[in-house]
């Protein structure tokens, strides 16, 4: 029904409609309908798609499965040294059928290191505890029962009598257990010294693309640190197999390959172990009768106490002409027989870290914050000056001519010519060059193979 003007005169009009008509008008408005339902609908799940197509790109992954991009994993790795116990948290992502790379590394520090709690080991429990709480913040909730947890000690619990050092790890193993993160039993241990030359060689080999393709040239590694030193490289020539000692070649298996590699941790010649060599002082042992240990490698004038390894003592130099001939001479008595000399080392390219890139840096010899590369004659053309530099002016550090004297000479026992070039970084893509990137990477690449349910 309608109205239809008739000059002011309203009539009512009916229209009829034969059947068919209805039937396919009915058809074609019920047609439209869907169609239009049908199009938004796939409009919307297309825009729908796409925008969880970014979302996704950016989100984690949840434990055991994957983005449309990348699976995402995460690992915790204590570093127990003998000045402090470390805490690296490190975030993975794994594009489809590839190598894993490192996206986030979350990094703090706690000093003393663990050996000092040996006579309180309760007094230790309070700093992981700490340490830990920062793992919980910067990994989300829902990995926390598949990210590995693991503590590694190094040279400082080496060097303490067997029984302390088993209880401090025994109450670090208890706060660990009592954590939301995956713990196996061998979460806690001391790690020897070819581990910790072999993790620091995965690190730096990872951080430079080496690890992600099959025949592609490795770099070496150097690692000096308090207690001990490291060198690892992947030997390329057959001699250097076969006239290596007992104990200087491991295997390791990462990325389902096989790898023989020349490494060896040279305990008692870090740094700070040295120090107290070439002083004449005993790792451990007061000196007798509380005497002074006098060594031409101190300035002269320097009379002082030195603590290592929670013993003081009493430190003097000596009144003497020529001391970098002098200190160089102790050294190498310190040095003599005590280091492997291989032959390709002088081939192969290395890094250097810790207290090689620490001293170089306080030298002037590399930038402090980006590093550099140096020869390694130029550790001894500073021993050079600052040892000479002592019979008229006491120095910055009375162990600077100590200091460089050793490294440089340590270098030459290794095999290294005057001319040889070292890279020294303290991080390469803004992550650290420590070994504990290697040691849990390894540990994860692990539980991958034995197919832990948790990864």
């Amino acid at each position: 029904m309608r109205k239809i003007p008739n000059h002011g005169t309203l009539r009512m009009t009916k229209v009829a409609y034969p059947l068919g008509l209805c039937v396919g008008l009915f058809i074609y408005v019920a047609y439209i309908k869907w169609h239009r339902a049908s199009a938004a609908q796939a409009f919307f799940t297309l825009a729908g798609a796409a925008s969880g197509a970014r979302w996704t790109q950016q989100a984690f992954s949840a434990p055991g499965s994957a983005t449309h991009s990348h699976e995402v994993f995460y690992g915790i790795m204590f570093d127990a040294g003998s000045t402090g116990t470390r805490i690296h948290v490190f975030q993975f992502a794994r594009p489809p059928g590839e190598t894993p790379t490192l996206t986030h590394e979350t990094f703090k520090a706690l000093k003393p290191g663990l050996s000092a709690y040996a006579d309180d080991v309760e007094k230790s429990a309070q700093g992981i505890q700490e340490l830990l709480n920062v793992a919980k913040q910067h990994i989300p909730y829902d990995f926390w029962k598949a990210t590995p947890l693991v503590l590694k000690a190094t040279a400082g619990l080496r060097l303490l009598p067997g029984e302390k050092a088993q209880k401090l790890l025994q109450k670090v193993k208890e706060v660990f257990k009592a954590s939301p993160f995956l713990v196996g039993d061998d979460c806690v241990s001391i790690m020897n010294g070819t581990d910790e030359g072999v993790s620091a060689w995965i690190t730096v080999n990872f951080l430079t693309g080496s690890l992600k393709t099959p025949g592609s040239s490795s770099v070496g590694m150097l690692d000096l640190g308090g207690g001990s030193t490291q060198i690892t490289f992947l030997p390329r020539v057959e001699g250097t197999l076969q006239a290596s000692p007992p104990g200087h070649l491991t295997a390791l298996q990462m990325f389902n390959r096989t790898y023989k590699l020349y490494s060896y941790s040279y305990l008692g010649l870090g740094l700070m172990s040295a120090r107290l060599a070439i002083l004449g002082g005993v790792e451990g042992r007061p000196a007798e009768d509380d005497k002074e240990l006098v060594s031409p490698c101190l300035s002269p004038q320097f009379r002082g106490e030195w603590e290592h390894a929670d013993v003081t003592y009493k430190i003097a130099g000596q009144k003497a002409v020529g001391l970098y001939e002098l200190c160089a001479s102790r050294v190498s008595e310190v040095l003599r027989n005590k280091v492997h000399r291989t032959e390709e080392a002088q081939h192969v390219d290395f890094y250097a870290f810790s207290y090689y890139y620490d001293l170089a840096a306080s030298f002037g010899l590399i930038d402090a914050e980006k590093g550099g590369s140096l020869v390694v004659g130029d550790f001894e053309i500073a021993a050079k000056y600052v040892c000479r530099t002592l019979e008229t002016q006491p120095p910055s550090s009375p162990f600077a001519c100590m200091d460089l004297t050793y490294i440089s000479l340590l270098l030459h026992e290794f095999g290294f010519p005057r001319d040889k070039v070292l890279k020294l970084a303290r991080k390469i893509d803004n992550v650290e060059t420590s070994w504990a990137l290697g040691a849990i990477f390894h540990y994860i690449d692990s539980l991958k193979r034995q197919k832990v349910p948790a990864l």
